[in-house]
């Protein structure tokens, strides 16, 4: 029999921009986590950060010189689980071009970058689509319709 380990999820805002968002963020995780208990890491870390900063992580991790909305960073210990990077402006303008409420897309975001440290990935179609179903089942559970549906009707971004 095996205990569920309790997650210490640290926040660090390096925006202040930001809104008060930790809430959201902390069930966004924790109803990713509840996808997979078969991890013994006892800390995950958030940046809320911003698009001139994520960018200079995506160009020196992936080679990509341009904003991104979330980057994930697995850890090889068994303490952290990894670090996930969120950026303000990127989520609330795609947010607003994709029709959707600012704070659902941050829940998807964070589910997304979730999954990423909990191993999952879309290298390839079958990934995809594995890791795309998840994300939309773990979105119903909180509420949220699947975000890969398009929408009609604009949305502010925040």
């Amino acid at each position: 029999m095996t205990s569920k380990i309790k997650m210490d999820i640290d926040i660090l805002t390096q925006d202040d921009r930001w809104p008060d968002v930790t809430a959201l963020i902390r069930k966004a995780v924790e109803t990713a986590l509840s996808s997979n208990v078969n991890h013994s890491a006892e800390e995950l870390s958030i940046a809320l950060s911003n698009d001139v900063l994520i960018q200079e992580l995506n160009k020196n991790y992936r080679d990509k010189d341009k904003p991104t909305n979330v980057l994930s960073f697995p850890q090889d210990d068994d303490f952290s689980l990894g670090d996930i990077v969120l950026a303000l402006e990127t989520i609330q303008r795609e947010a607003g071009e994709q029709n959707k409420h600012f704070e659902d897309h941050l829940s998807h975001l964070v589910i997304h970058g979730t999954l990423h440290l909990l191993g999952y990935d879309h290298e390839d179609d079958a990934q995809a689509e594995e890791m795309e179903a998840l994300e939309i089942e773990l979105l119903q559970r909180i509420g949220i319709e699947n975000p890969y549906l398009d929408s009609d009707t604009p949305i502010d971004a925040m």
